[in-house]
């Protein structure tokens, strides 16, 4: 049955935020403007750290979008390609990760995605990697097991079995898999049949390698092979579910996706379509929005500290943070930028609505304008806000409870905030010089430009 959709919103959909649309015969538009509820669209995480940031969001609200549409969203989360480290954008090596630390970030990726995406089976489904790239002798099975195994009309227990024999491999192969049916695992052979039809040139022509080259930095096969494993990742999505009609991701990974449509045709699939976002600049204005930068509004960040953050941006960046981060309609957030740059419009004022609409959508309206309020009290009229942030002391020092509380990332952030004069001890309102300071229950804490902390 031809479901009758907006085409104005199918065309905001595939403009707003986007980097680059490649859809070849417009295979997907039609098909989403048809058969929306046939499609099913990937997205790829490495969980490589475990917070989703505002650029993250991005990507996410996207998706909803097509939800609301019936469109299918599977959710991919690369414990295996986590491993290896996607070498985009990367001037180094990325440093391995240990797979338990994944296994953590997994849970709390998959616990932030709710607030943004509809968890409904029929448009929601998440799956690992892991699934179709290790095989039963990758596996090492817990150590002493026991396997009941049904026999007709009886059950026979195998006696405590070693963590390298084949029955307990195949036992716990089975018992963690995600994926149950149309799992074809990926071997040598398999891959090398990929291989014989992607050049080395195509691969090692990405800047970030040739950059290297140029440095003399040494580049790792198993870092060119990562958009290689994506593709298959593409193909094994179209194995389980069907087709894999659409990958989204950010303008970075634009390479890595064309090399999924290349991977899926050499399997005799119709190849997915490649939407590609702009990425949502950090707080600094410069850098793209990354955890590692320290530039990033996690969508999980207090509303308090969300709002003062997106106050920090700088002007230059406000239209794009509408654009890509609020749900206003792409003609006020244009005449907004026409404002901005005419001098119609007080940055300020429109950064202050900018704070207030992103705080509401992920607390809602009532926690956004509290969020403003104490904004305007504590920034421009001087004064403590009445709430902070509360940490218990447990005979800790400070420096060790903000870091254990993730609200410095660091001791060195510390130890640095102190030498810059800005920690301070609201009661007395004098600047903390000693970082090894051990606060007492009560105590009041200004840390540096926007957190405020009190001791219990």
């Amino acid at each position: 049955m031809k479901v009758n959709l907006d085409k104005n919103k199918i065309n905001e959909l595939l403009s707003r935020g986007v980097g680059e649309f490649i859809d070849p015969g417009e295979i997907f538009r039609k098909k989403l403007e048809n058969n929306p509820e046939k499609i099913v669209i990937k997205l790829g995480v490495d969980p490589n750290r475990p917070d989703i940031h505002l650029g993250h969001a991005v990507i996410l609200h996207k998706l909803r979008q097509f939800q609301e549409l019936g469109c299918k969203v599977v959710f991919l989360i690369g414990d295996i390609t986590a491993m290896i480290g996607d070498p985009t954008g990367k001037s180094k090596i990325r440093p391995e990760i240990e797979y338990a630390e994944i296994q953590v970030n997994m849970k709390t990726f998959l616990d932030q995605v709710n607030k943004i995406l509809l968890k409904d089976e029929k448009v929601f489904s998440w799956t690992m990697n892991s699934d179709w790239l290790v095989s039963i002798n990758d596996i090492i099975a817990p150590e002493n097991e026991t396997i009941t195994i049904q026999v007709g009309d009886k059950s026979i227990t195998t006696p405590p079995l070693p963590g390298n024999n084949l029955m307990a491999k195949a036992h716990h192969w089975e018992a963690t898999r995600m994926q149950k049916n149309n799992i074809n695992s990926y071997t040598l052979v398999s891959l090398l049949s990929i291989l014989r039809k992607i050049t080395f040139n195509r691969l090692i022509e990405r800047d970030m390698f040739q950059d290297r080259i140029k440095e003399g930095l040494p580049i790792y096969m198993h870092e060119m092979m990562y958009p290689v494993i994506q593709g298959i990742d593409s193909n094994a999505i179209s194995n389980i579910y069907g087709s894999c009609d659409l990958e989204v991701g950010g303008t970075d990974q634009l390479f890595n996706m064309l090399v999924g449509r290349d991977v899926m045709e050499m399997n005799q699939k119709s190849p997915q379509a490649v939407l590609s976002f702009r990425l949502l600049e950090g707080t600094d204005g410069k850098e793209k929005m990354s955890k590692s930068l320290d530039n990033y509004i996690g969508i999980t960040d207090l509303p308090n500290d969300m709002y003062g953050k997106v106050m920090s941006i700088p002007d230059s960046s406000i239209g794009n943070y509408f654009e890509l981060c609020t749900f206003t309609p792409m003609e006020e957030v244009e005449k907004i930028k026409k404002g901005l740059l005419d001098g119609a419009l007080h940055p300020k004022e429109v950064k202050m609505n900018l704070a207030k609409q992103i705080v509401a959508i992920y607390y809602g309206e009532d926690k956004a304008k509290k969020a403003e309020e104490n904004f305007v009290n504590t920034f421009q009229k001087g004064e403590i806000p009445e709430e902070m942030t509360e940490l218990t002391s447990n005979g800790k020092t400070l420096m060790d409870l903000l870091v254990e509380a993730k609200i410095l990332s660091s001791k060195g952030d510390f130890r640095r905030l102190i030498e810059e004069g800005a920690v301070t001890d609201l009661d007395s309102d004098k600047k903390i010089t000693d970082a090894n300071i051990f606060p007492e229950s009560g105590m009041k804490f200004k840390i540096g430009k926007r957190k405020f902390i009190k001791i219990i």
